[in-house]
């Protein structure tokens, strides 16, 4: 893809003022008269095909991203002019880059999409990566973890391909024994993604029965009773955000943690959703877990199969989704190993060992 500047754009914008409509009823040539200093970038795709896709039935596409970022986008041949001024220009442009980029890996371009790399390419206080570093993340030609305190990064192949699948679906599912990373890792990339302006915020829950216990046997108010459950959840955040900033993002709700119960009857949209210890839930929770996925939102469910608390006789809905969800476009399933365990070489052991007496008694 070859990209260029140009100087006045005026004249071309008076011979080409055809105000066209599509479906989405958005007008592709909406803004005024530009002034006579504007500028055109002008932009190449060799692949015409992909260009096509790009651009979307009766240019849909492109009029979205010049509703949402100000811009003109003339398409002429297999090179599209984009028309404004510079901080619009230069956001337009990289998200057809990274439109053209997704396509090119093999990936659709839906509304969702182009809404969430305009997003990612709007300047924000918390944000801490460039325009094209947050497009690029988000078409996938790199994945970086970075959070405000260190920099995270996949050991394994197996978590390499999780965290890959996490970026580039809506739904993904992280299954295996504890201490392979399933959740911190997903912790991870919710902070990456909202750092970068993917998601407005993180939403973490669990299913607040586990190990046999029952909340109105344990004492304190509903907050001291759910809190030790939760409180993995608040160990990954507090590695990968300062306190003060973890603590301040909490009040404004943009950072939730809370039961899989209190998710009954909410919507989550633009944001990243992770159910954790998902085994826990039942059938008819996960169903209603799943389906509080909103516009723009990333969910990811993670469970070991192994460490199931529900009462004897009451299917785990994980295994239920499972089951239910293999080959759904949009899902990504990976599966860990004791081979994946990155705490101590003991705990891979004793893993492999509970393994072989379930094998041998199975």
């Amino acid at each position: 893809m070859v990209t260029c500047q140009r100087g006045n754009a005026a004249p071309h914008l008076a011979n080409n003022r055809c105000k066209k409509e599509n479906s989405l009823g958005i007008s592709a040539l909406t803004p005024p008269t530009p002034p006579q200093d504007i500028v055109e970038t002008l932009m190449e795709f060799p692949d015409n095909r992909l260009l096509i896709d790009l651009c979307g039935e009766f240019d849909r596409n492109l009029a979205q991203i010049e509703h949402q970022t100000g811009v003109h986008i003339l398409r002429r041949g297999n090179r599209l002019a984009v028309i404004g001024d510079k901080a619009s220009r230069e956001l337009a442009s990289a998200v057809l880059s990274g439109l053209y980029a997704r396509l090119e890996a093999g990936k659709g371009v839906e509304a969702g999409d182009i809404d969430g790399a305009i997003r990612m390419g709007r300047p924000m206080p918390d944000r801490e990566l460039a325009a094209t570093e947050q497009i690029e993340m988000f078409s996938g030609e790199k994945y970086e973890l970075r959070t405000r305190k260190k920099p995270v990064e996949p050991r394994t192949e197996a978590q390499k391909a999780y965290v890959g699948n996490l970026f580039d679906h809506e739904l993904g599912f992280g299954i295996g024994p504890a201490g392979t990373g399933k959740t911190y890792l997903a912790v991870a990339v919710g902070v990456t993604m909202f750092l970068a302006g993917a998601v407005d915020k993180i939403i973490l829950s669990r299913p607040a029965v586990e190990a046999g216990e029952r909340l109105g046997f344990l004492p304190g108010d509903m907050k001291e009773k759910i809190d030790p459950y939760m409180q993995p959840l608040y160990d990954a955040l507090n590695d990968f955000l300062p306190q003060k900033q973890l603590a301040k993002l909490m009040e404004e709700k943009r950072i939730e943690i809370a039961p899989l119960a209190f998710m009954r009857g909410r919507t989550l949209s633009n944001a990243f959703v992770v159910l954790d210890e998902a085994q826990n839930a039942t059938t008819m929770q996960m169903k209603m877990f799943l389906t509080r996925l909103g516009e723009g939102s990333r969910m990811v469910i993670t469970g070991d199969r192994t460490q199931v608390d529900l009462p004897r006789g009451t299917a785990s809905g994980l295994a239920d989704a499972e089951r239910i969800l293999k080959g759904v476009k949009g899902v990504s399933f990976n599966y860990f190993t004791s081979k994946d365990v990155v705490r101590h070489p003991l705990v891979a052991r004793i893993i492999e060992a509970y393994e072989a007496q379930d094998g041998a008694s199975g």
